[in-house]
């Protein structure tokens, strides 16, 4: 199994700010997998972030489903900054999960 060698991570303020439009730009785009990592449910700091990222992710992976690329490559885990080893234990386990899966088929063939 090959595993992703260019791992990205970006920060944002909170997952409620995670839009539908940047993860279906990143997938057209060729990104294999997207991992949205949020306050528990119930704890955000901007109140109702990720209740919105929750319905947003649901909405996100059945419009995948429809288009054809696996829902598998979108995944939303409920963590705290304060849990450092889950979260790699998440990532690691997601990592697996999509390299399983293989590059995602909308991407661009590189050029020779």
């Amino acid at each position: 199994m090959q595993y992703p060698t260019n791992i990205r991570v970006i920060r944002v303020m909170c997952s409620g700010t995670v839009s539908p439009h940047h993860l279906l730009k990143a997938f057209q785009k060729g990104v294999d997998g997207i991992f949205v990592g949020g306050c528990h449910i119930g704890d955000c700091h901007y109140l109702a972030g990720n209740f919105m990222t929750k319905k947003r992710v649901a909405f996100m992976k059945e419009l995948l489903a429809f288009t054809g690329l696996e829902p598998e490559r979108l995944r939303v885990e409920w963590i705290s900054s304060a849990e450092g080893p889950e979260f790699a234990k998440y990532i690691k386990e997601f990592v697996e999960q999509v390299g399983a899966l293989g590059p995602n088929p909308l991407r661009e063939p590189k050029a020779a």
